[in-house]
C-alpha cells in the first residue's frame, strides 16, 4: 500500500469513530434516561446497603430485647417471699403467676420484633409457657413456627419435638404424638434431655392400652441412656407397673435398641 493510500485509510473513520458518532444523536434524546438509569442504580445500591445494615442492628436490638424478655425465667417461685434484695425483682408467689408474666412479655416482645430470628426463637418458651397453662392449641403454631425458622443445628430444637408431643398427646392424638416423640430421640443428639424421647414413648403407648409394649419400652431406657433423668422416671414407672402386677421384661441391650431405631 503507498502512502497516499494509508493516509486516505488513516482519515477514514475507524468503528469506535462511528460508534460515537452514532451513539451522540442517541445520547441527546436519552441522555437523561441513562444518567437517571445510573443514578437510580446507585441509589438502589445505597438503599440495600442502608437496609443490611438496618436489617443488623434491627436483629441485635431484637437479640437485646430477648434476653431482657427472657429475665422472668429466672424469677424464682416462693409462696412466702421476702423482701427482694435492691435491683432485684420480687419472687412469683405460684408457677401460674410466673407463666402468666412469661407468656405476656414474650407475647409483646414477639409482636415488637416480629419475623426477626430471635422472636422465630421466642415462640419456644411462649409455647411451653401456654403448654403449662392447659393451653395447646395456642402453643402448636408457636411450635411449628419455631421449627420451621429456627436454626436446624439449634439445640433447643428436642425440646420443640416435645413439646409438640405433649400438645398432641393432649388432643389424645397418640399416633401423631409417638410420631413428634420418636423424633425427639432421633433429633437428641447430647445429653440434653437423654432418653427423654423413648420415656415419652413408653407413655403414650401405656395411654393407648398398649401396657406389654410400653412397659418394655421403660425397660430399655437406662441401656440407651443410663444415669438419665428420663432413666430414673422409667425406674420410678416401673416400679408402679410392677406393683400393679405387669410383667416388665429386662433391659435390652443397647445395641439392640440402637439397630431399632
Amino acid at each position: 500500500m503507498s502512502y497516499k493510500q494509508e493516509q486516505k485509510e488513516l482519515r477514514k473513520p475507524d468503528e469506535l469513530q462511528k460508534l460515537g458518532q452514532q451513539a451522540l444523536p442517541w445520547m441527546e434524546t436519552h441522555g437523561r434516561l441513562v444518567v437517571g438509569l445510573v443514578v437510580g442504580l446507585a441509589a438502589v445500591g445505597l438503599v440495600a446497603a442502608v437496609a443490611n445494615s438496618y436489617m443488623k442492628h434491627g436483629e441485635q436490638e431484637a437479640a437485646h430485647d430477648f434476653g431482657t424478655a427472657l429475665r422472668v425465667l429466672e424469677r424464682e417461685v416462693n409462696a412466702n417471699p421476702g423482701e427482694p434484695k435492691p435491683g432485684e425483682e420480687p419472687a412469683f408467689k405460684t408457677e401460674a403467676e410466673k407463666d402468666q408474666a412469661v407468656i405476656a412479655a414474650l407475647t409483646d416482645f414477639r409482636k415488637k420484633h416480629a419475623g426477626r430470628t430471635p422472636a422465630i426463637n421466642a415462640a419456644l418458651p411462649l409455647a411451653q409457657a401456654l403448654i403449662r397453662q392447659g393451653k395447646a392449641s395456642e402453643a402448636m403454631p408457636l411450635i411449628d413456627e419455631y421449627l420451621k425458622g429456627a436454626d436446624p443445628a439449634d439445640p433447643l430444637r428436642p425440646a420443640a419435638y416435645e413439646a409438640r408431643g405433649y400438645v398432641l398427646e393432649s388432643e389424645q392424638k397418640y399416633d401423631e404424638a409417638l410420631a413428634a416423640f420418636d423424633q425427639l430421640a432421633k433429633e437428641n443428639k447430647t445429653d440434653f434431655m437423654k432418653g427423654m424421647g423413648l420415656y415419652h414413648r413408653a407413655r403414650v403407648m401405656l395411654l393407648k392400652g398398649d401396657t406389654a409394649g410400653g412397659a418394655k419400652q421403660l425397660s430399655e431406657i437406662e441401656a440407651v441412656a443410663p444415669g438419665s433423668a428420663a432413666a430414673r422416671l422409667a425406674k420410678e414407672r416401673i416400679a408402679l407397673l410392677t406393683a400393679q402386677g405387669v410383667a416388665v421384661p429386662t433391659s435390652a441391650p443397647a445395641a439392640v435398641l440402637d439397630a431399632g431405631m
